[in-house]
């Protein structure tokens, strides 16, 4: 590593000060390591809580871009870049999403994903290049995840962004007059310092993991790929996901485990056009008509 990086200081920065709670870690016996790390972990739900307005702000905007036809991007180096990875890969499943949709972007790229790289983040202009690389433009979105806020791949990924027009969101877990990210909306997890010093796979991992959750769901929601609070918009691909919407069609619409099932064939497993076919008497082409007409908005189509 060259000596402009050594001579860095981040010391300063609350994800690398010292916890007092757990000074004396390495000393206390384990049922009193358990209880520190337990109480510490409080502190990531508290962070979320206080983050709900940006939350807010990120959902609305970034479903008004996929609306639009355009794409999410999670962009992150280390532990912060595989949790984008990981809430990305699970959309597709659980919201029936092209995979296309919502990308995770991790500094060096699959191979970083089960050993660790992290000299690579500090390349400001790979993160650039990486969103460059997938097609990235200006009516994507963008999340730059960085725990401690400084990463430079993420910087790079961020101010690509925000220079071709695209939504810019930062996540990070220290407070912006300690470090300012180039953004449009800025979502500040502020979790303190780690009960293992400087270890932010830890509170701010979990806080990130916490408000990547709510983002793409949030997200999901608002394009009309949830009813109430059931998966309608997942297909059925295993038995596990035929139980499910078959529980969903007999609840909602008071269908019948045989009845269900017939109504997902004709649906070619839609859980959405079965639900819309069983409470409408309709077919499944003219329930897949109207579902366009309303913009894949089951609660409309219904209405």
């Amino acid at each position: 590593m060259s000596s402009s990086f050594a001579d860095v200081q981040r010391g300063h920065l609350l994800t690398e000060q010292a916890n007092p709670s757990s000074a004396e870690l390495d000393a206390l016996s384990t049922a009193d390591l358990v209880a520190v790390f337990v109480e510490e972990d409080r502190r990531p739900q508290e962070a979320v809580a206080a983050a709900a307005p940006a939350l807010t702000a990120a959902i609305d905007a970034i479903a008004e871009r996929l609306r639009s036809g355009g794409r999410l991007f999670y962009l992150g180096a280390g532990t912060s870049g595989r949790l984008g990875v990981l809430d990305a890969a699970e959309c597709p499943p659980t919201f029936c999403s092209a995979p296309e949709l919502v990308q995770g972007v991790l500094a060096g790229g699959a191979p970083a994903l089960l050993r660790s790289s992290e000299g690579l983040e500090d390349l400001f202009d790979a993160g650039r290049d990486d969103l460059v690389s997938r097609g990235f433009n200006a009516a994507d979105a963008l999340v730059g995840i960085a725990a401690g806020g400084t990463t430079p791949y993420v910087h790079g990924g961020l101010s690509h962004a925000r220079s071709i027009g695209a939504l810019s969101i930062a996540m990070a877990c220290v407070p912006a007059e300690q470090v300012a990210m180039p953004c449009d909306i800025d979502i500040r997890l502020i979790t303190g310092p780690e009960v293992l010093t400087g270890s932010t796979r830890l509170k701010a991992g979990t806080a990130t993991k916490m408000a990547l959750n709510i983002l793409s769901t949030g997200v999901m929601v608002r394009l009309g790929k949830v009813y109430g609070n059931r998966m309608v918009d997942v297909a059925v691909t295993n038995s596990k996901l035929e139980d499910r919407a078959l529980r969903i069609l007999s609840d909602l619409a008071g269908v019948d485990r045989e009845a269900g099932r017939a109504l997902l064939q004709q649906s070619e497993g839609s859980v959405k056009l079965a639900l819309l076919m069983a409470r409408c008497g309709i077919s499944a082409p003219s329930a897949s008509e109207r579902l366009a007409s309303h913009g894949g908005q089951l609660r409309s189509a219904l209405e």
